[in-house]
């Protein structure tokens, strides 16, 4: 329970001696002394945090997927995670990744859930599992296996016995394993928290009656297994009691209504760090700025846990998207697809979370007030009574101009819609609103290695005339394909009388389709595509066609996974509904329920894995002769890239399909899918290192559009060698100049003083300035431009203090940048732009 100010101090006095003498609310002294020697920790929680082992946490969290990365890159990833602040790893638990077929669970290479855990216990962090059953994460299915969907009388997600029984299943064998491998914080482990089911409210209104027994159950069922953590449902505003119900959202520090009891914490589960794209999206951003202003907020706020959605996103590889989601998943995280640190959006968080830190003995022991000295300005802070202890949050709403906070005697300039952290109530130790971590701008170079020129060689599927089947209507593709591939054929026959054709007319055959994308053949010939979109699924392919007394009619219906949101998800159905032949003298023909349709799952290529070594030889390839049809299979070998930078393929000149190396699948992509700036909504795909041997890898791509040109695709290396810093000479000084000495801040050095870090990334170091300017330039990291006003020294200034090292300072004031002493721009705040490429010295 949060301490409130009051006007009975009596009553204050009361209350504290009630909680001190709580067990499971240690003072902040008795925090200090809680390292206990038993490895085993009690979690518990009240009204202002968790208390893991007799100790309140601030935490901050990141979700981290095991499946979208590989096992060689978590070490890194879940490393650079500690550095930038996280004391928590979250993640989901993939059931359909585990179980494709049932009862049979696969935990080995990138469904290794025990070795991600220890990693993560590794970096002395802690875990939040969340256990599903349903996931969501844009990832197929929600995580649910597709065989689900087949077992009899079932209904997902409600009080439907055959879902309880299978998901009561799934639970306890994942659940025994981690305690069979000792991972619960009671077990001495690093998972001090729980999640069951996800974001329901969404759908409980649904199920009614059902929805709300169904969430009863659940946390019936994990509570029930006494493994010693607490378990939260996020956007669960009911949760039953004991359970934590935690919040999603960009801004839950307006939007949350808080927990639903008073002894239960503020937890904030899913801070969307960006949006995830879909194929179709233009780029789409959300400013590190926001992200730290929300975080703030929620601090100031009582909240005392916040979990960043994602923090790394990786990659979709193989067919684990959802419907039309990109290979590609959240890449403007902290940590970019590829585990490289994005600034400033890395940097901001990190700095943040180190200010919250200053602030943490005042947040977790203070009492909280609140004041608003004006419309967009508000001030809360916090105070430990008989202490040197405090904390407060100033801040400003106002989204166009800065506000001067009056706080305890002194004025505060307020920048644009942002929140000043002073931890001792006195000093300003970080902006929400000012950036001064260093910047980057990801690099996607042609490797010399990797592209050699490619020999192509080419295997086309045959298009079905006529297929087995007696079906009336065309099968519904997702219970066609059942999740053993993308693709599912239907064909059918029909005959038409002379008497039917309308001389001089046009005939029309007309698909109308759920979803998700189709390609239509007509006696023969190939007549295009269709698709549909994240947003509208369904679509009409409507194309002319020649007539003949016989005619035939080929279609594949083609999925881009399988949903993954909303109520009744197993009676979801997709692919061609109805077909019909317009222009006829007699009116349409319905060749939907009058016809017998024939069908077919997949590809021979994909029935034969041609895509792996050992599959290859077991078509006849043809060399590549500068065109091919559609549904045709490219195969070449190349070298890896160079150095061991992350490396990633460029689909330039392709179509739709799917792509493998060395029999490990890469991902779909869809480079014709174009967004509404006219370019591809993604271009670049990830194939991660142990991927690769040193020579002479598979490629194998799977193409669905005719007359593509792979001969355009090329390898790249990536990284994050341009470093920029982009500062203004009235900003805050970085929060790393302070510290916290028992109950005052205090700071690291004599002379705190703003300044601009530059960092090369590994052994790099800095080989050019590309540009620099002291005065107004405009523009970001990658793209700066000089505006009206320049020191003209800008660029030798910055060469001096950084050209040729691995780390650079550069002091932000104008003693440093106008050593004239003449002031070009009196009435200007200046701003000082750097950008510095960094790369390994040359070897004499």
């Amino acid at each position: 329970m949060r301490i409130h100010s009051s006007n009975h101090p009596w009553l204050l006095l009361a209350i504290l001696v009630v909680l001190l003498s709580f067990p499971g609310a240690l003072s902040d002294k008795d925090e200090e002394k809680a390292t206990s020697k038993n490895t085993k920790k009690e979690v518990t929680y009240d009204g202002t945090s968790l208390i893991i082992n007799g100790k309140r946490e601030l935490l901050y969290s990141g979700s981290i997927h095991y499946p979208r990365s590989t096992p060689e890159m978590w070490p890194k990833i879940i490393k650079r995670a500690k550095q930038g602040g996280l004391n928590m790893i979250q993640t989901y638990v993939f059931w359909n990744f585990h179980e494709l077929e049932q009862g049979k669970f696969n935990f080995s290479g990138r469904g290794d859930l025990v070795k991600f855990i220890k990693l993560i216990e590794k970096n002395g962090m802690y875990v939040t599992l969340r256990l599903g059953p349903f996931i969501q994460a844009e990832w197929t299915h929600g995580g649910l296996p597709y065989w689900l969907r087949e077992v009899p009388g079932i209904f997902f997600r409600t009080d439907n016995k055959p879902f309880k029984e299978h998901t009561e299943r799934y639970v306890r064998v994942i659940l025994d394993l981690m305690k069979e491998e000792k991972l619960f914080a009671s077990q001495g482990g690093p998972i001090v928290l729980g999640q069951i089911e996800n974001e329901y409210s969404a759908v409980q209104r649904a199920y009614k009656k059902d929805g709300l027994n169904y969430i009863k159950w659940a946390s019936k069922l994990v509570h029930s297994m006494n493994l010693g953590i607490p378990w939260v449902m996020c956007k669960q505003n009911d949760a039953p009691d004991p359970m934590i119900n935690a919040c999603n959202g960009r801004h839950c520090g307006d939007t949350f209504p808080g927990p639903n009891r008073e002894h239960k914490p503020s937890l904030w589960t899913e801070n969307w760090t960006t949006q995830f794209r879909v194929f179709g999206d233009p780029p789409v951003q959300r400013s590190v700025e926001d992200i730290a202003f929300s975080v703030a907020r929620f601090f100031s706020k009582n909240g005392s846990h916040v979990n960043y959605y994602m923090y790394h996103g990786g990659t979709n590889f193989g067919r684990t998207s959802a419907h039309y989601v990109t290979t590609r998943y959240y890449d403007d995280a902290p940590l970019d697809e590829y585990g490289l640190e994005k600034e400033p959006k890395y940097g901001h968080l990190k700095h943040l979370h180190s200010a919250l830190n200053l602030c943490k003995k005042a947040l977790l022991w203070g009492q909280s007030r609140t004041e608003k000295p004006g419309k967009d300005t508000e001030i809360r802070y916090y105070e430990q009574p008989g202490t040197k202890v405090c904390a407060a949050f100033l801040a400003n709403n106002n989204t166009e101009s800065a506000e001067i906070i009056k706080f305890r005697g002194k004025d505060y300039v307020i920048p644009p819609r942002s929140i000043s952290i002073l931890p001792d109530c006195k000093t300003v130790v970080y902006s929400t609103g000012e950036i001064v971590s260093h910047h980057t701008a990801r690099n996607f170079m042609k490797s010399k290695k990797a592209n050699k020129k490619f020999k192509f060689k080419v295997f086309t599927e045959t298009v079905p005339k006529e297929l087995k089947g007696d079906s009336y209507v065309p099968v519904e593709l997702y219970g066609l394909a059942k999740d053993e591939s993308d693709y599912g054929w239907y064909t059918t026959n029909f005959k038409i009388d002379d008497s039917d054709l309308k001389k001089g007319g046009k005939t029309t055959v007309r698909v109308a389709s759920l979803g998700h994308a189709l390609h239509v053949w007509f006696n023969g010939e190939y007549l295009g595509n269709g698709h549909g979109s994240h947003d509208e699924k369904s679509f009409v392919f409507q194309k002319p066609i020649a007539l003949k007394g016989e005619n035939h009619l080929t279609m594949l219906g083609v999925l881009t996974g399988f949903p993954d949101s909303g109520s009744y998800l197993e009676h979801r159905f997709t692919g061609p509904r109805s077909v019909s032949i317009l222009g006829l003298s007699s009116g349409p023909l319905d060749l939907t329920e009058k016809n017998k349709w024939g069908n077919k799952v997949g590809m021979k290529g994909e029935k034969l894995d041609i895509h792996t070594p050992k599959g290859l030889k077991k078509v006849k390839w043809q060399k590549f002769s500068g065109k091919a049809p559609g549904l045709t299979w490219y195969q070449t070998y190349f070298d890896a890239p160079e150095s061991l930078s992350p490396a990633a393929i460029r689909m330039n000149g392709m179509g739709k399909g799917l792509i493998w190396v060395n029999g490990e699948g890469v991902g779909r992509y869809w480079m014709s899918f174009l967004s509404p700036l006219n370019q591809s909504t993604q271009i670049e795909y990830h194939i991660p290192r142990s991927f690769l041997k040193r020579k002479k890898n598979l490629l194998v791509i799977f193409e669905e559009e005719p007359n593509v040109k792979p001969e355009l695709i090329d390898f790249v290396i990536v990284n994050r060698d341009t470093v920029c810093s982009y500062i203004g000479e009235d900003y805050t000084p970085s929060v790393r100049h302070w510290t916290r000495k028992n109950d005052n801040v205090q700071a690291i050095t004599d002379d705190v003083q703003l300044t601009a870090n530059l960092k090369c990334s590994g052994t790099k170091k800095i080989s050019a300035v590309q540009f620099a300017s002291f005065g107004n330039p405009e523009g970001v990291c990658g793209n700066f431009t000089l505006g009206s006003c320049n020191a003209p020294v800008s660029k030798q200034v910055v060469e001096k203090y950084c050209l040729g090292k691995a780390e650079c300072v550069i002091p932000v004031n104008k003693t440093t940048f106008q050593q004239d002493k003449k002031d070009s721009c009196p009435k200007v705040a200046m701003m000082l732009a750097v950008q510095v490429k960094c790369g390994r010295p040359k070897k004499k």
